[in-house]
């Protein structure tokens, strides 16, 4: 599986407001590109939190119909957010990571420790093949 994380330091929201912290929140981790205009991703983790308080998994359907928005317009999006490893899915169910956002990103940290782990040890071992030696 390709896991691809997205990090972006943005300044924090100074106003104390739920869901401009939750645009900045999705912002940080680049949920919300460039295409998507109309912030479609933001809105499905935005009725994912209102939809996950009262159940574990959501139903794509439900996203769909909750947002007003085809179906195969919610899966699109939530490919992103599931190898970004925010979300997984069973089956046709979606699940938030760790069970709550701040799980999900401790999750993804560890993710990121992993891929920079793995990234370490290759660049020691080129480094290596081609003479250099670690500098301060």
């Amino acid at each position: 599986m390709v896991q691809q994380i997205i990090l972006k330091y943005l300044e924090r929201p100074v106003e104390i407001d739920t869901i401009e912290e939750i645009f900045w929140f999705c912002e940080s981790f680049g949920f919300h590109s460039g295409r998507d205009t109309e912030r479609v991703a933001v809105m499905i983790i935005l009725s994912l939190l209102k939809q996950l308080a009262d159940s574990k998994e959501v139903a794509v359907e439900n996203l769909a119909e909750d947002l007003d928005i085809h179906p195969s317009r919610v899966n699109h999006h939530l490919r992103n957010l599931i190898e970004s490893g925010l979300l997984y899915r069973k089956k046709r169910m979606i699940h938030m990571r760790g069970g709550s956002l701040v799980s999900a990103v401790r999750e993804i940290r560890k993710d990121a420790q992993r891929i920079f782990d793995e990234l370490e040890v290759a660049a020691d071992e080129i480094d290596s093949r081609y003479g250099f030696r670690h500098r301060p």
